[in-house]
């Protein structure tokens, strides 16, 4: 049986992460879920597996050398893969060091923590390996159409969160060419799906226009974003893990690229076709509701991947087209309108204190 180590796991791609392995997998492998529970960490988002007797959470900061330390000694850990990250643009803007101290500082000491453990000799013990999920915000921007992101575009990040996840890219890299280490680096597209916290675009603009409330759009909505179906993702993160060459990075993209202000349009129509007739919350929807506002700093014009060499090498390709997914996105949030409610009113984090603190206690 081969047990994982999911950082985090209860965010937004690690849980969706979880849910794919255990349906894939079921019981023929163990997973031990490592997150600091911040703001964006939901266990709610994991209550239907938390009682699986081959599922662990273990509540640490990938900071904490001596907790991710014992975690390799007291566990014979046969993959890594590293989600746990501070991810909004937005906030790496307010509070750069935050972003630094998590993306760069903690994955250094997950590599370390791996490596000292996996070592045999002059090598590595055999069938162990690191994945690390990255962005493709790391490649900077795409100002003409028909030009893509390619594995070996150099490196050109423009915020504070996207240098951050640039420099942790880099320390994989150092890794893999220094010691030899067993790893492999994802590039993905903008993800969009269930349990995504409503920061992110999507899940705005759904909660947002349901309610009434104005739906904010940055500059003038015309950057261009690939978005990835999260559970496309999560599968290629599984045939990267499985089948990619060790040392190898591999792109992952949706072929799904739109202006933000046509995706909120497509979901402002789509709403509107899915909700009933006579229900309340399609009488708030209106384009009226759009409301541009100040453009973010370093905004990022356009991004677009070509994810032609996990296609060609592993044979992964994007199944959700944008249509499809996001009808899917906006049914999930309507089944699970509580989950939406408990999050942005901030009492999810009582989940953890009212499901998880006996642990703490020793009891």
């Amino acid at each position: 049986m081969k047990t994982y180590l999911v950082t985090g796991g209860a965010g937004f791609i690690g849980a969706n992460y979880i849910h794919y392995m255990f349906q894939k997998y079921n019981d023929s492998i163990r997973i031990i879920n490592v997150d600091a529970l911040t703001y964006a960490g939901n266990l709610e988002n994991l209550k239907d597996v938390e009682k699986r007797r081959n599922y662990t959470f273990i509540k640490a900061d990938i900071c904490d050398r001596e907790a991710i330390s014992k975690i390799f000694e007291e566990n014979d850990i046969d993959r890594v893969v590293h989600f746990a990250a501070e991810s909004h643009v937005d906030r790496s803007i307010r509070s750069p060091e935050i972003f630094v101290k998590t993306n760069v500082l903690g994955t250094l000491i997950l590599l370390d923590c791996a490596k000292n453990a996996w070592t045999e000799g002059e090598g590595y013990v055999q069938g162990k390996k690191f994945l690390h999920v990255s962005t493709d915000e790391v490649y900077g921007s795409l100002e003409r159409a028909g030009e893509y992101f390619y594995e070996t575009t150099p490196y050109d990040p423009h915020s504070p969160y996207s240098a951050s996840k640039a420099s942790s890219d880099m320390l994989v890299k150092s890794y893999i060419d220094t010691y030899k280490f067993p790893a492999n680096i994802t590039n993905c597209s903008n993800n969009y799906g269930p349990y995504q916290f409503p920061e992110k675009l999507i899940p705005l603009i759904i909660h947002n226009a349901l309610l009434g409330k104005k739906l904010p759009v940055y500059g003038d909505g015309k950057n261009v974003r690939d978005w990835l179906y999260v559970r496309d993702h999560v599968k290629a993160i599984d045939m990267v893990q499985e089948l990619g060459s060790l040392g190898q990075t591999y792109n992952i993209g949706g072929h799904n690229e739109k202006q933000n202000i046509e995706i909120v349009h497509i979901i402002l129509d789509t709403l509107k076709d899915m909700l009933p007739e006579g229900d309340p919350r399609k009488e708030r929807i209106s384009e009226e509701l759009i409301t541009y506002v100040e453009d973010r700093k370093g905004h990022d014009r356009r991004y677009a991947i070509a994810p032609d060499k996990i296609k060609s090498e592993i044979g992964w390709v994007p199944e959700t087209m944008f249509a499809d997914g996001i009808r899917k996105t906006i049914a999930w949030y309507f089944e699970n309108a509580e989950w939406m409610d408990r999050v942005t009113s901030k009492d999810y984090q009582k989940y953890y204190e009212e499901m998880y603190q006996f642990r703490e206690d020793g009891e």
